[in-house]
């Protein structure tokens, strides 16, 4: 598990852009005009070209009520409460005390904030039904939402087992 630390300074807004290529980095990039540069179209996409392959960019806003966030996983544990701070959820009816470990919590650093997504294809505008990346952030979205509503919120879902 992972809780997010939040640091005391304002977190830098980010660029956020899913890209159908595999590189071999995975940290900052001093990009120049002439290896990155999207060009906004007419029609509210995005071109831009990556080692002479053209891609097609589609910007996916973060819902209300929600944000993204870039974290750095850290080897930090996060600290565990203390007996005397829970509620004794492990006690059960006899009340005696169930023998599980504590679950260790990772703690993440949150190293910038973003409110959009760009998502980009091969020569197309990606599909909300066929891109991957786009149809999983939609659907993730979509499941984080039934997860955090209850029921009287959600009319398509029923209590009672059939």
């Amino acid at each position: 598990m992972l809780a997010i630390q939040q640091s005391d300074s304002k977190s830098a807004k980010c660029a956020l852009n899913l890209i159908p290529c595999h590189l071999n980095h995975d940290g900052p990039v001093n990009a120049t005009e002439r290896y990155w540069n999207p060009e906004p179209d007419t029609d509210g996409t995005h071109t831009a070209y990556f080692r002479g392959r053209k891609l097609k960019g589609k910007n996916v806003k973060i819902p209300d009520g929600y944000r993204g966030a870039v974290l750095n996983i850290t080897d930090k544990a996060a600290p565990q409460p203390s007996s005397q701070e829970k509620n004794s959820p492990n006690d059960n009816e006899e009340g005696e005390e169930d023998d599980e470990k504590p679950v260790e919590v990772k703690l993440a650093e949150e190293l910038g904030s973003f409110d959009e997504i760009m998502v980009w294809s091969h020569e197309s505008m990606p599909s909300d039904t066929d891109d991957p990346y786009l149809k999983g952030v939609q659907e993730w979205m979509s499941f984080a939402k039934a997860m955090h509503c209850s029921d009287e919120e959600n009319p398509n879902t029923s209590s009672k087992i059939t």
